[in-house]
């Protein structure tokens, strides 16, 4: 057993083969799990540290403590941690430090771009020394040289798949607490995810509408109007019951890597999760792929085309027609329309119509023979309900076409599966197609205008 006068830091290679003896170390913190309570009544968080001779899969470090707060609280992967008597063990064939809450200690360092050399964290044991602080320099030089492989074994949000546990690299937009101990993540990484097959009845509309959010309320304008407008915003919850995030370290802005997230689809809409078994990496945003993904957006942002759902290149099915009138509308997504500054405006979309009310075509018309139909359509970016009104109506469905037509195209265009013979496949997904369409924002009460605004589907012929 070490003694405090035979201090000393060993490295983590040799840190190795040091089994069942207490040691003092020193490393980059490359990946930072979840807080979570243990079995017993302490908290527990797993730590994977670097350093220059064991840098590839690095080691990994298990801490109780008596409560969440006495855990240490990175800031950032790419902080230095420093260690006192941990433990050397094993398990299922890998060699970890074990932190002991009665006679373990540790201290946390900026990383590479700190300029002090005074912990932002430190345990209640921790005694500090004169000579930590050239440990702290000799990593932070080392480290400069070293890229943290934020992007190995991660996917882009356009690669994902249901049912499936995904590293993810990300940005947190924002936070939502939904309840006492329920959590919403708003988070994006710039691409769009894939289009899903729908489960929903078009006949359950009315008694049970497709969702145009997961969370129960939208949210208001001006959250909406920090987000990008291209690129998927997905919601990850975190049930505070079983999963001890330190929520306060995911501030809006900052990029983490989720690894082990798990990936659901709820109405249609996907959904990430947060379980026991995720651990975070807090990101630096001079981090190599961080750079990658903002070069990326901003092409996009600059590119009138990429503004198109990937999934829909080179180009939308040919099924709807825009007048010369909306030939001029520039082409935006539906967050686009819907953080546009001004309240009334037109537009033209590449969208999926995922649901419709009422949804059987004999319905479509008042009694005094007037189009009124409400389309919930999406892209990557959001849904939104577009109505089509009137003549907005006639020129959509081309007058009064045959019911057996109408049918047609309108199975067509929301993906509802058909038999050769022209019935219905019961119970199949729905796949919608893309389409192009022409929308305009309009209010209907001029004293609550952007209360009140609303979107109508314009200059847009149904053609299939």
């Amino acid at each position: 057993m070490m003694k405090r006068d035979d201090y000393k830091f060993l490295r983590l290679a040799d840190a190795m083969t040091a089994l069942n003896q207490r040691v003092n170390l020193i490393g980059i913190i490359v990946e930072y799990g979840a807080p979570t309570r243990s079995k017993g009544t302490d908290w527990f968080c797993s730590l994977r540290i670097v350093d220059d001779s064991h840098n590839i899969r690095g080691l990994l470090v298990n801490i109780f403590t008596e409560t969440q707060e006495k855990l240490p609280q990175v800031e950032a992967s790419g902080d230095i941690i420093q260690l006192s008597q941990v433990v050397m063990k094993t398990h299922n064939m890998e060699t970890y430090a074990l932190f002991n809450k009665r006679f373990s200690s540790f201290a946390l360092y900026e990383g590479k771009y700190g300029e002090f050399y005074i912990p932002y964290q430190v345990s209640s044991k921790f005694q500090s020394r004169n000579q930590d602080m050239k440990f702290v320099f000799g990593l932070r030089k080392w480290v400069d040289g070293f890229q943290l492989d934020t992007a190995k074994e991660s996917v882009l949000l356009r690669q994902i798949k249901e049912g499936q546990h995904h590293d993810l690299v990300c940005k947190i937009l924002h936070l939502l607490q939904v309840c006492r101990d329920e959590w919403m993540l708003f988070v994006w990484d710039g691409t769009d995810a894939p289009p899903l097959q729908l489960q929903s009845e078009l006949e359950t509309e009315m008694e049970s509408p497709l969702p145009l959010q997961l969370e129960t309320q939208p949210l208001a304008r001006d959250i909406l109007c920090r987000f990008p407008t291209i690129g998927t915003i997905l919601r990850v919850s975190v049930s505070q019951r079983n999963v001890k995030l330190n929520i306060p370290s995911l501030a809006a802005g900052r990029w983490v890597k989720f690894i082990n997230l798990l990936f659901e689809v709820n109405k249609g809409l996907w959904h990430g999760v947060i379980t026991s078994s995720t651990k975070v990496r807090f990101v630096p945003n001079e981090d190599l792929i961080i750079l990658e993904r903002q070069r990326d957006f901003e092409k996009r942002l600059t590119s009138k085309l990429d503004r198109m759902p990937f999934s829909s290149f080179p180009w939308p099915y040919r099924i709807t027609e825009v007048d010369d009138e909306a030939e001029k509308v520039p082409l935006v997504t539906l967050m686009d329309i819907m953080t546009y500054s001004q309240v009334t405006a037109k537009f033209k979309c590449i969208v999926r119509v995922v649901a419709a009310l009422p949804w059987a075509v004999e319905d479509f018309r008042s009694p005094n023979g007037t189009y009124r139909i409400r389309l919930t359509l999406e892209d990557p970016t959001t849904r939104i309900h577009a109505y089509l009104y009137a003549d907005d109506g006639e020129v959509f469905f081309e007058g009064n076409p045959p019911i057996n037509a109408l049918i047609r195209k309108w199975n067509t265009l929301l993906g509802v599966a058909e038999i050769e013979s022209g019935g219905v496949i019961e119970n199949a997904p729905r796949n919608p197609p893309w389409i192009l369409c022409c929308i305009k924002s309009y209010y209907v009460d001029k004293n609550d205008v952007w209360g009140s605004r609303k979107y109508r589907i314009f200059g847009t012929k149904l053609v299939c």
